[in-house]
């Protein structure tokens, strides 16, 4: 698949089951992923691959977390919660890891990480790949951070599900770029 086709017919897949990738393939993808505008060279992306067992680990650090903020949650809402590390078979965690103080802000690193995981979206798109790319409340909490490895500085950017889509894929509408087109103001300072 050309990058013209790729860029414009991925869809994010919601519904992924196995198999997922192989490990050729997510090789493939983090090389993809690298490759991404990174001002200052700081390389500031880092990924965890987590298949297996290593989602059900995702699982316990979702339903701590859940326990955390209601310790009242049912039995129902705890298995939901760990269920969802277990909607693909593969799950690449995303995360900036920050450099602090230096002339490239934070904000830019998020970028990077962000420019990163479009690349693989797009990579797995080209190799007929399942995407969808999640974050949620879940990418901002220090204690969750803690327990994937990182550092409150630190930024989870996403979470890549990946797999075989299971069902249609869905028909996004066909927008044309103009509609996002902006014109600079006139007036302010003339």
């Amino acid at each position: 698949m050309d990058t013209l086709t790729a860029l414009n017919t991925r869809v994010s897949v919601a519904r992924l089951t196995e198999p997922g990738p192989s490990a050729d393939q997510v090789r493939q993808l983090l090389a993809a992923a690298i490759r991404a505008p990174d001002h200052g060279m700081l390389r500031p992306w880092r990924f965890l691959v987590l298949e297996g067992e290593e989602r059900e680990r995702l699982g316990d650090i979702m339903e701590w977390r859940l326990l955390r903020r209601q310790p009242e949650a049912d039995q129902c809402a705890r298995d939901n919660i760990r269920n969802k590390a277990l909607r693909a078979p593969t799950i690449i965690v995303a995360v900036a890891e920050i450099t602090e103080g230096h002339k490239v802000p934070a904000w830019e690193q998020v970028l990077a990480v962000g420019a990163a995981v479009q690349n693989i979206m797009l990579a797995a798109h080209a190799l007929g790949i399942g995407a969808m790319w999640r974050t949620g409340d879940l990418a901002n909490d220090e204690t969750v951070k803690a327990r994937l490895g990182f550092a409150d500085k630190d930024q989870v950017v996403g979470f890549v599900y990946l797999g075989t889509p299971a069902g249609a894929l869905k028909n996004l509408p066909d927008e044309q770029p103009e509609t996002f087109l902006r014109e600079l103001p006139r007036g302010r300072d003339e």
